[in-house]
């Protein structure tokens, strides 16, 4: 006979827990099984009958047993008094559920216990050190009544909980008594789990616990605390929970997972899963030196998937999991650099910037007629169209899209105050923008262009107004991009050293400093054209203090020997 017991929990798949029971009593371990009150007495009489064969396999009295409810400690008592009662040799018990699997050869588990006769491995500690409580209730659940169900009664449940806050009620906790809350699965000795089962105060204590909140995370775990020699904080069984406090469910494709594991049992396993069953309750052979239990092995993978169903990918939007404005993981998911001003002030800006960084550099991806894809593209990785009726419904899921189905390779896009005004904020947010921008550039093109002076004036100031809200923008506490800007006067009269900044920036593909540079547009009278403006009334400030006596417009253009910074 072994010195083991198991105590099993069964609410469904009544034909895996007859399997599980079976394995252990194939080692000699006795099993007593509580089957749910809710399981109709058909199917619970045709589940005893198949086991009748079996002389270690028992059953306990029944007990409805909801989640989180009295009942399921009821259980637990029911079976573990059977269990000391029936098996006086059993020296542990082990609580375990009807989708418990084990998972290493149960001598293993029957040794490992018997170099450690006095241990209890029962996880137990306060609220206050444990922070994976779920629901926003960890000592109140301790000092409130909870007559009503979370799951089934949630709105009588929440107004209960706010009554009590608000009238100040508050239940004494039965002297001697430390709260204590851990997984519901242990493994006791026969002496600590006789003394709890036959405590003089039992009634007193089960009073109590009848209406704390999930006492079968807490009734064991407390009562523990009061009798026991040697408690590991510990359970020997693997069970991992999610963000939400739910179980996961080990499937087919987790078997490399749960060996790695080197745990003894595991839960919650898929009643479906043919092939851990197959594989675990055939006969395996033991470790030449047994390893001990370490779920923490596998804590990575748990952590990852956690943060992956939470934060997602950076920049990938999807509707499982949309997030709301401002919890984003990313707005993109790689850097890419915009620039306002540069194409203005140089003709051949965009290949120029392709031959030197080899980005893929694109036109004014947002201007009002059609986004401009590199190459004159029509059609953009992603399907993405050059449409703008398409492109302004969504611009900044237009961006994110185009960013995350070129991941790899960088894009660079040309903005400004005529292009759609509605990505600021998200351009603002966005850890992953390299925004540059020449301040005032935009006047170029209007110097340029064969317009009414009353037209431009009316023109300039209002694209004045927006670029300046731009900056705003740009400039608040709250951007996260990279923003690097320069007035029109400031950057025309030492141009390589900010073409140099943004190039080492993006990534050059050979020179270590650039060798040659965009050709500048000839800016003859422009210093004039801005003194028309202000003569007219308009103020031109975006653009620096721009020299009225054209000294720049004279300059010797290309400029075939840059400015190199050392």
């Amino acid at each position: 006979m072994s010195n083991l017991g198991v105590v099993m929990l069964v609410h469904t798949a009544l034909h895996r827990a007859e399997q599980v029971a079976r394995h252990w009593t194939a080692s000699g371990c006795p099993v007593v099984i509580h089957v749910d009150q809710n399981v109709s007495d058909q199917v619970f009489s045709d589940f005893v009958a198949s086991c009748d064969d079996n002389p270690l396999i028992r059953f306990s009295r029944r007990h409805k047993c909801p989640w989180g409810s009295w009942g399921l400690v009821e259980a637990s008592q029911a079976g573990a008094e059977l269990m000391l009662d029936a098996f006086p040799d059993v020296h542990h018990v082990y609580l375990s559920s009807g989708a418990c699997l084990p998972l290493r050869p149960v001598p293993e588990l029957i040794e490992y216990l018997a170099q450690r006769p006095r241990v209890d491995f029962i996880e137990s500690a306060t609220t206050a050190d444990v922070s994976w409580t779920i629901g926003g209730l960890d000592q109140e659940r301790f000092t409130l009544r909870f007559p009503f169900s979370w799951r089934r009664h949630r709105k009588l449940f929440d107004a209960y909980v706010k009554l009590q806050r608000a009238l100040g009620m508050r239940r004494s906790i039965p002297e001697g008594l430390v709260p204590h809350m851990g997984s519901q699965w242990w493994c006791l000795t026969r002496q600590t789990l006789s003394a709890i089962l036959q405590d003089p105060k039992r009634k007193v204590y089960d009073r109590y616990f009848r209406r704390v909140w999930i006492p079968d995370e807490s009734y064991f775990q407390t009562l523990a605390r009061l009798y026991s020699t040697h408690i590991e904080s510990r359970s020997l069984t693997l069970s991992k929970f999610d963000f939400q406090g739910r179980p996961h469910i080990f499937y087919d494709d987790h078997l490399q997972l749960l060996r790695r594991s080197d745990c003894f049992v595991a839960r919650k396993i898929w009643c479906n899963a043919d092939r851990l069953y197959q594989t675990f309750l055939t006969k395996q052979s033991s470790a030449v030196t047994p390893a001990e239990p370490n779920p923490g092995k596998i804590d990575r993978v748990f952590s990852k998937a956690v943060e992956r169903r939470t934060r997602g990918r950076d920049g990938l939007y999807m509707q499982s999991r949309f997030p709301r404005h401002g919890s984003e993981n990313g707005l993109t998911c790689f850097p890419y650099s915009v620039f306002q001003g540069f194409t203005e002030l140089f003709d051949d800006f965009e290949s120029w910037l392709t031959d030197t960084t080899g980005a893929r550099v694109h036109g004014h991806l947002f201007a009002p007629e059609r986004a401009q894809f590199s190459g004159g593209e029509t059609i953009s990785n992603g399907a993405l169209s050059d449409c703008a009726t398409l492109r302004d419904y969504n611009p900044t899921a237009f961006l994110s899209n185009l960013i995350w189905n070129t991941r790899g390779e960088r894009q660079c896009f040309q903005y400004g105050p005529r292009d759609t005004q509605s990505l600021n904020w998200f351009l603002a947010r966005d850890k992953n923008a390299q925004i540059s921008v020449v301040t005032g550039a935009w006047a170029i093109s209007l110097f340029r262009s064969n317009m009414s002076f009353s037209d431009i004036r009316a023109e300039a100031a209002r694209l004045q107004q927006i670029e300046t809200k731009q900056l705003e923008v740009l400039n608040s506490v709250w951007t996260k991009a990279r923003v690097r800007t320069w007035s029109l006067a400031e950057f025309v009269e030492s141009p390589m050293e900010p073409l140099q900044t943004v190039a080492d920036e993006i990534g050059m593909q050979t020179q270590t400093h650039l060798t040659t540079a965009p050709t500048m547009v000839d800016l003859s009278g422009f210093g004039q054209f801005l003194q028309n403006l202000k003569n007219q009334g308009m103020h031109p400030y975006l653009m620096g203090d721009f020299p009225a006596d054209d000294v720049f417009g004279k300059r010797t253009k290309p400029y075939h020997k840059p400015y190199l910074v050392q």
